[in-house]
């Protein structure tokens, strides 16, 4: 089975709290165990990866890291990166805990539904109304890609 496919229905607890699917429970446990990264998406969303994922994308950023003295956009990368991830557990019970800051900035309010969206290296957490209006852009964009893609086809003049 491929690992961290498909996308959920589930609550937002009073506490925060959102319970993962079976499925997405055994992706993580497959992926390295209970130990995830938090980190909220400038899109909107709540990316939640397994720590040893998290690592192998941070990699490259940190060698960056000798550049930031210098640099004020790799300083603000850094900020940014350092200021909305959070270090977490999966609980016994199959939990998560997201941040309240996380929660707030991404529109997840207690006792609310959320969605929650397989990326294939890890889970994203959305509300229902922006994982609606994300779809909805990922669309428009693949449309008008592919309009522009045809139209370039057509005027190549080595189709003659």
């Amino acid at each position: 089975m491929l690992p961290f496919f498909g996308q959920e229905k589930v609550s937002v607890d009073a506490n925060g709290r959102v319970k993962l699917c079976p499925r997405f429970l055994a992706d993580f446990k497959d992926s390295g165990g209970w130990d995830i990264v938090l980190f909220s998406l400038p899109e909107g969303g709540v990316a939640i990866y397994p720590e040893k994922t998290f690592l192998r994308m941070r990699r490259s950023e940190l060698d960056e890291a000798e550049k930031s003295g210098g640099s004020v956009l790799q300083r603000r990368r850094l900020r940014f990166s350092g200021a909305m991830t959070q270090s977490e557990k999966i609980s016994n019970q199959g939990r998560i805990t997201i941040p309240h800051f996380m929660r707030e900035d991404c529109g997840l309010a207690p006792n609310s539904d959320v969605v929650m969206v397989g990326i294939q290296i890890g889970i994203e957490i959305w509300s229902s109304e922006r994982w609606s209006g994300e779809l909805d852009k990922m669309r428009r964009h693949s449309n008008e890609k592919g309009e522009r893609e045809m139209a370039s086809d057509l005027m190549d003049p080595r189709r003659e």
